[in-house]
């Protein structure tokens, strides 16, 4: 790799593990950790170590609700990308297969940017924001982009537009949601309007469209913009019988009970039309792959 095009061409083709829709976040985290690192410090140098805590905590913030979050597997199998290498103090590791985590953590394991990745970066420092975006885009809804920038030590920094990935939105969803629901959140009913223009109602994915779920009616909510950001969140979910769940690892004092609580196991708001309601397949992708469960009683 010698230019930034040859590096946007190797993110967006970044081997992402894939079983039917489940979510797999470890690499692009692992990147925009590395990248985060780099920005800030100009190291090239991630030693297992400490990277695997702060990759898990990013895993179990952004990542789909699992009872353990395998760190080994992207810190070893980014190698395959193109992207990044991994070293040893004191042995060679193995041609072939994976390496576990505590054999990582034995030989002092550490991570490296590919040489062409930083030569790319240090020539064009504008590409660390470009790739972050690109990542971003690829991989996590709106809604999230600024906690992870912030989470990854990004989050000081503006950001170029990424460039146009293969899919492109459908300009109506929005239109199609926001008239499903009345211009009303579905959770709280908040439609508040400043000289009759509509403040703070957006259409949310219920499966991300990152995730390849679709502009459709029956993929989206109209939620007020807290709410949208909750639900990609996973602090709440909606079951396929149109029901409210919120999880159980959310707390608070101030605004827990007015915003989440008080809605805990109520209906969801109903479109004006049946043909609207949610997709079942879809509500339960997002109880998979985003709620963070389990769900309160």
């Amino acid at each position: 790799m010698q230019n930034h095009r040859d590096i946007l061409k190797a993110i967006e083709k970044i081997n992402v593990w894939k079983r039917g829709d489940q979510r797999a976040p470890h690499k692009p985290l692992l990147l925009l950790l590395a990248l985060g690192t780099w920005e800030r410090e100009r190291l090239n140098d991630f030693p297992y170590q400490s990277f695997a805590p702060k990759l898990g905590k990013l895993l179990d913030d952004f990542g789909p609700s699992r009872l353990t979050h395998k760190t080994h597997y992207p810190f070893w199998r980014l190698q395959n990308d193109g992207l990044w290498t991994v070293s040893s103090d004191s042995q060679m590791f193995p041609r072939s297969g994976d390496v576990p985590h505590g054999k990582l953590l034995e030989l002092n394991a550490k991570g490296h940017l590919s040489v062409g990745f930083v030569d790319a970066l240090e020539e064009e420092p504008e590409l660390v924001h470009t790739v972050a975006h690109l990542i971003l885009e690829a991989h996590f809804p709106p809604t999230l982009h600024d906690d992870i920038l912030q989470a990854v030590g990004l989050g000081e920094f503006n950001y170029a537009s990424a460039l146009p990935s293969g899919r492109t939105r459908d300009p109506g969803f929005r239109y199609d949601v926001l008239m499903a629901y009345e211009e009303r959140c579905a959770i709280c009913g908040f439609d508040v309007r400043l000289s009759g223009t509509l403040i703070g109602i957006e259409a949310a994915h219920i499966k991300w469209f990152q995730a390849g779920g679709p502009d459709t009616p029956d993929n989206g909510l109209a939620l007020c913009s807290l709410h949208h950001k909750l639900l990609d969140r996973g602090a709440f979910t909606i079951t396929t019988d149109g029901t409210m769940m919120v999880s159980q690892r959310i707390s608070g004092s101030s605004g827990l009970s007015e915003w989440l609580m008080n809605f805990h196991g109520t209906p969801l708001r109903q479109p004006v039309s049946s043909s609207y309601n949610p997709n079942s397949s879809f509500l339960d992708w997002h109880g998979r792959e985003v709620f963070k469960g389990p769900a309160r009683d």
